[in-house]
């Protein structure tokens, strides 16, 4: 019998890709770290949680459901969508997290020898998915920490299928106003697709910052990814969502692994966006509050940081960022390391209520000053 020869197997882009290592659950992290309490700051989640009626949608599920197969194209959900943003529900392609969104958008338009364009310090899945699927992925630096678009436009080619753009950006913050985003996309010219990621809209509220979804009419290569896992606080549930042109959608839908989303999400999503004014309020004060106790922090320590949109802020460790993930562990306060996101040195911290940010200044002062 031949023996197994995976390198013979398994192409090459796949072979040189490194694979993503996740954090390892809470529990398992506390007794790594002997402590007995773990706040998150690590993954931008929303600290209050879910919306009411996506808490109370999410209690009516009952077991006897788990047995039945959910709505295969998110049925409910697509017309609970259109009929929020005034679009229709074939418009919509509900996903596993944006993470599987963002595979079938690439899968959809990505052939041999084609390439996606990005930022070299942005979330980092639009490059991977490139990267792991066999197509380029060209990497243009940020401007003022923010998506440059001179930059992409010149990183581009006849075989650029997609430009993707994080608005605002993770981890930096900065955003495109609407009149950037419209020069650009006017610049482009229909050459190519146009991903505006837009995970964090809802914490934005900035007169000249742009909504994807307005702009769809006056530009059919315009495609507009959400989430549910930040503002909406489903991060568990796995759902994002894209919009666009109907004959758009329906090239992707081609792509889409069906079934995917499961049935107590589905109804989660869509009561959570039923009535979400308060909701959106109530988290917008305490990422406003959040961020000015950070900001006083790190200006008493002398730290260099970055604060923009978004429920997060970076700053820049005078210590190897991954040695201060290590002494902050071992008080029970969990941030994100940024060498992975080719930031070396800095941390990014989740912006959450009053008494857990006091408590992440006290540690960092005094870890900083041990």
């Amino acid at each position: 019998m031949n023996s197994l020869s995976l390198h013979s197997l398994v192409p090459e882009h796949v072979r040189r890709f490194e694979p993503y290592t996740p954090s390892r659950p809470d529990p398992v992290l506390m007794r790594m770290y002997g402590v007995e309490h773990l706040h998150r700051l690590n993954n931008n989640e929303n600290a209050l949680g879910p919306p009411e009626a996506a808490r109370l949608a999410i209690d009516a599920f009952h077991s006897e459901r788990a047995a039945i197969y959910p709505s295969g194209d998110c049925f409910l959900l697509r017309e609970a969508l259109a009929e929020r943003f005034g679009k229709l529900p074939e418009q919509f392609l509900v996903g596993n997290g944006s993470c599987e969104v963002i595979t079938s958008v690439i899968k959809a338009f990505c052939g041999p020898g084609d390439n996606i364009v990005t930022a070299d310090k942005t979330f980092a899945v639009y490059e991977w998915v490139a990267e792991f699927s066999g197509f380029e992925a060209r990497l243009t630096p940020l401007r003022d920490y923010a998506f440059d678009p001179e930059a992409m436009l010149a990183a581009m080619d006849a075989r650029t299928k997609i430009a993707f753009v994080c608005n605002p950006n993770n981890p930096t913050g900065a955003y495109w106003s609407e009149a950037t985003l419209c020069a650009f996309m006017d610049a482009v010219d229909n050459r190519c697709i146009v991903v505006v990621d837009e995970a964090y809209l809802e914490y934005v509220d900035k007169p000249d910052f742009p909504d994807g979804m307005r702009l769809m009419e006056r530009y059919p290569n315009l495609v507009v990814f959400r989430t549910f896992s930040k503002m909406y606080g489903l991060a568990a549930l796995r759902i994002g969502y894209l919009c666009a042109s109907q004959d758009l959608v329906d090239m992707v839908r081609r792509t889409h692994i069906v079934y995917s989303v499961n049935t107590q999400a589905q109804a989660a999503a869509a009561a959570a966006i039923a009535d979400d004014a308060g909701h959106i309020a109530a988290t917008r004060r305490m990422v406003s509050e959040a961020r000015t106790i950070l900001e006083g922090c790190f200006t008493r320590l002398g730290l260099e940081f970055v604060s923009g949109e978004g429920n997060y802020i970076m700053a820049r460790a005078p210590l190897s960022d991954t040695l201060l993930y290590r002494k902050l562990m071992k008080r029970g306060i969990m941030v994100r390391t940024m060498t992975g996101f080719r930031f070396p040195n800095w941390i990014r911290v989740s912006l959450v209520q009053r008494p857990v940010m006091e408590e992440f200044c006290q540690v960092l002062e005094d870890v900083l000053g041990s």
